[in-house]
């Protein structure tokens, strides 16, 4: 018992360096790189407490090695533009100009729930509202607003009423659309349902909709039309 309490401070003790040394970021800040030498060296230091046969220092020195190695490899990254991108990658622009770009979400393997979710966390819940977002190479995404939405707007946030392709019939019903009404709209676009990325509505029958080549549009169900 008093050797694996030994070894578990030593490994503890070790690994807090480890993390001090690669730098102070949160998990979700983490760059790819960063992100696979934390997880192996999790893994590393759980060898020699699960097997007291397996001496503390092989533990020790591939994590020491790992460590080291990410150094460099940050020291590289902050030299050479070129070596970040292959090991960072870089900023990927999902919307510019208020447009969403199919072609980059694909990329992203960022599927219309990924980028809702991404926007609902930054407290943006109307696409319309937005100038620009890109994704970060932490993963993260950052938005910029259409300046007329830089205040807080009053009301329940629009629902996601179709995603790529798809209606959410739910969703429609709780602001009382229509699969019907949400066709008569796209009628007007000469749009169908399977021709869209995305669209949301709120309860006032504001719309806004993005097709699948990145071309947005805003409406009004009910016959009106902006």
């Amino acid at each position: 018992m008093g050797v694996i309490l030994t070894r578990s401070l030593i490994l503890y003790v070790l690994v807090i360096f480890a993390v001090r040394l690669m730098g102070k970021r949160q998990l979700g800040e983490l760059q790819p790189s960063e992100l696979v030498i934390t997880i192996l060296v999790s893994n590393i230091a759980t060898l020699p407490l699960e097997d007291v046969n397996i001496p503390v220092i092989v533990g020790i020195t591939p994590i020491l090695s790992l460590v080291c190695f990410e150094v460099v490899v940050s020291w590289l990254n902050l030299k050479s533009p070129r070596i970040r991108k292959i090991t960072s990658g870089s900023p990927k622009i999902v919307i510019k100009d208020g447009k969403i770009d199919p072609d980059t979400m694909r990329d992203l393997r960022f599927s219309v729930d990924d980028l809702m979710m991404a926007l609902r966390e930054k407290e943006v819940f109307d696409l319309d509202e937005i100038q620009f977002a890109i994704v970060e190479t932490t993963g993260n995404i950052s938005v910029m607003k259409k300046q007329e939405y830089d205040t807080p707007q009053n009301g329940d946030p629009p629902q996601l009423i179709i995603s790529d392709g798809e209606f959410k019939e739910n969703a429609a019903q709780a602001i009382g659309i229509s699969l019907k009404m949400v066709e008569k709209v796209l009628k007007q676009k000469k749009f169908t349902v399977d021709d869209v990325l995305i669209m949301t509505a709120d309860n006032s029958g504001n719309c806004f909709i993005a097709d699948k080549n990145g071309c947005t549009y805003t409406s009004q169900i009910g016959g009106k039309k902006n």
